[in-house]
């Protein structure tokens, strides 16, 4: 094996491994926003949220002492990723969860890497690879037969729907604007960037937060930190290392195995039980993902 084969290799399982991490991370991240927001309300759970990424992520960043000047193109994009990805949609998503439950959320927030997988073969010309339209059609099959029960049980309303669909719409968009950067910027400085910008974005609910900080239980807290830290700081900086490695819509497809691991994480934590339906959706959901990266 040449040297060049096995540094192939190196990066291959790198990415993969940034790839797992991210899923994992982000499905922990619909059951965190539903249990902690049962005493931080959306606006003031994003706000601390953010900014608990901000610092972990500025801190990392000022450790490795690398910073190149963005021009003003990426400074652009990078601004629409943060205001849509990581401020809008965290807001978005915060107030859908307190009417959903996290299965449905995470199912309909998927919605998002159909649209990135669309408009990336268009806007970032990456084009529409026959095994990716075929795992991205089957994942999606997936996607709906976990929310079918979950629609046809839960007690959700047309607010949260309408959220959590402008959720899926500010991913697509955060990521399509996020990918062009990452040509030249580090992916940790990328991530802080946006992740500053969607703190600053929510900053007007930050007295309300600081109100909730003195009345919610040291649990709730603890769980705001880590969504902060782990789907925040790390997950959004491993999804980066990977996007940067990865085409925009392949990578998409991926975060179709989240829904069904939020479907099991809520039944554990959350005592959502899922119906035997959404089981069948979620080894679809697999299915879907691993024929989407094939070659």
């Amino acid at each position: 094996m040449t040297t060049a084969h096995k540094t192939r290799n190196t990066q291959r399982l790198r990415t993969l491994a940034a790839i797992t991490f991210t899923v994992l991370a982000w499905a922990s991240a619909f059951i965190g926003v539903r249990w902690v927001g049962q005493h931080y309300t959306a606006g003031p759970l994003a706000f601390g949220r953010l900014a608990v990424g901000t610092l972990a992520l500025g801190a990392t960043l000022a450790a490795t002492r690398r910073w190149t000047p963005p021009t003003r193109r990426e400074w652009q994009l990078i601004t629409l990723c943060g205001i849509t990805w990581f401020g809008l949609y965290n807001l978005a998503l915060n107030e859908a969860e307190r009417h959903v439950d996290a299965g449905t959320a995470a199912m309909l927030v998927n919605l998002g890497p159909v649209l990135i997988a669309l408009f990336a073969g268009v806007l970032l010309h990456e084009g529409f690879p026959r095994w990716l339209v075929i795992g991205a059609t089957i994942a999606f099959t997936g996607v709906v037969l976990i929310g079918v029960p979950s629609a046809r049980d839960s007690h959700h309303d047309a607010i949260g729907v309408a959220l959590l669909l402008v959720a899926a719409v500010t991913y697509a968009i955060g990521v399509l604007a996020q990918k062009p950067t990452l040509r030249r910027l580090s992916a940790l400085q990328v991530t802080w960037l946006a992740c500053t910008i969607g703190t600053l974005t929510c900053l007007p609910w930050a007295p309300a937060f600081a109100r909730q900080l003195t009345d919610a239980p040291a649990g709730a807290t603890l769980g705001l930190v880590y969504l902060g830290l782990v789907p925040t700081a790390l997950a959004f900086g491993t999804w980066a290392y990977a996007l940067a490695r990865t085409d925009a819509g392949r990578l998409g497809i991926t975060t179709y195995v989240v829904p069904p691991l939020t479907v099991l994480g809520g039944w554990i934590a959350l005592d959502e039980t899922p119906a035997g339906l959404a089981l069948i959706g979620g080894a679809v959901c697999l299915l879907g993902v691993g024929l989407s990266r094939r070659r």
